[in-house]
């Protein structure tokens, strides 16, 4: 359950009233006080960025969408925070060069893992859904980027993971029979998945995973190269920028906890030596059967999700307001 930031605020100020401390500040001489309350004041401001600095090393971006995250979208109608069920709605149809973006990410080059919860209620066949992280272009045709995607094709519900490399060289691998080699493996609708795809700047290995959330069981896990090593991405991205297929065709749902991560600082200079490095291999746990009967069903309830840590100071700020304020209409009444 929510709480309202003036009832919370409220009820610091008459606990912090019937404190000892507090009769101590009501009678302080003016000078004193104002220099009291000058302290409070920066421990406050100095004490603000660590609490909202929470995120761990090597954290580039996060999102769980309890809060507005600020993404440009040219399809508002669309493309949309919710912040009743506190995801982020997607509409996608082709042709339209529809599109929704993160704030500016400050990436150049290196190792990276893009992860996010995504569900769909609707996969018309023939349009696509497409996240990943990409530069200004936002045109999965375009390098650089690295784009995971689910599509609706003849082979039903499928997987992809897509890549364009700076120096414009394009892979893309399926979870389609003739794409990777194994079993056609299918996913499906109101279910959600979490996606991740790992980039490896040391061999230019792209490597995409997606598990069932809710059983934890990979549906699906394969890998392609980027050829070149990629860099110069700036923004996480989902949209259709560069599809030109049948308008009137839609990919609609839902994403959630989308999160860029690099690998942390290493703890010390000493250099340790480099294990071999070999190409993963598929694991395929499930395979959808041709045609699944699928029936909508609504979207769950959503758990309530922390806010920010950045709200701790705001109230802070306004608990010190409140007790100046106060302590001047005491003034004014003696």
């Amino acid at each position: 359950m929510r709480t309202g930031g003036s009832d919370l605020i409220r009820a610091y100020v008459r606990i912090i009233s019937k404190t000892y401390l507090f009769r101590e500040i009501t009678f302080m001489k003016p000078y004193r006080f104002f220099l009291l309350l000058v302290l409070v004041a920066a421990a406050i401001t100095f004490a603000a960025p660590v609490l909202a600095d929470s995120a761990p090393p090597g954290v580039l971006y996060q999102s769980n969408f309890a809060t507005n995250p600020q993404w440009t979208t040219n399809n508002p109608s669309s493309d949309y925070w919710d912040p009743t069920q506190e995801m982020y709605h997607f509409g996608i149809e082709p042709s339209t060069g529809n599109y929704a973006y993160s704030p500016a990410i400050s990436y150049d080059s290196g190792s990276f893992t893009l992860e996010y919860d995504v569900l769909f209620t609707q996969l018309d066949s023939g349009a696509t859904f497409r996240l990943g992280f990409t530069g200004t272009d936002m045109d999965f045709n375009k390098g650089p980027n690295v784009i995971t995607a689910f599509t609706n094709n003849k082979d039903g519900l499928i997987m992809v993971l897509h890549t364009v490399s700076s120096s414009a060289i394009q892979e893309e691998i399926t979870s389609e029979t003739a794409s990777y080699g194994g079993p056609t493996v299918n996913f499906q609708l109101n279910t959600t998945y979490h996606v991740k795809a790992d980039y490896n700047n040391d061999t230019n290995i792209l490597t995409e995973t997606v598990t069932n959330k809710q059983t934890g069981q990979v549906l699906w896990s394969y890998y392609t190269t980027s050829q070149s090593p990629l860099k110069g991405m700036n923004r996480i991205y989902l949209g259709n920028v560069g599809d030109y297929g049948t308008m009137q065709l839609y990919a609609i749902g839902w994403i959630d906890n989308v999160r860029l991560t690099v690998p942390p600082p290493a703890a010390s200079a000493t250099p340790t030596p480099q294990p071999i490095i070999t190409q993963p291999t598929y694991a395929i746990n499930q395979t959808v059967t041709t045609n699944p009967i699928i029936t909508y069903t609504p979207i769950p309830s959503r758990t309530q999700k922390s806010p920010l840590p950045g709200g701790i100071s705001v109230a802070a700020l306004g608990i010190v307001g409140l007790l100046a304020v106060f302590l001047s209409e005491q003034r004014r009444k003696k």
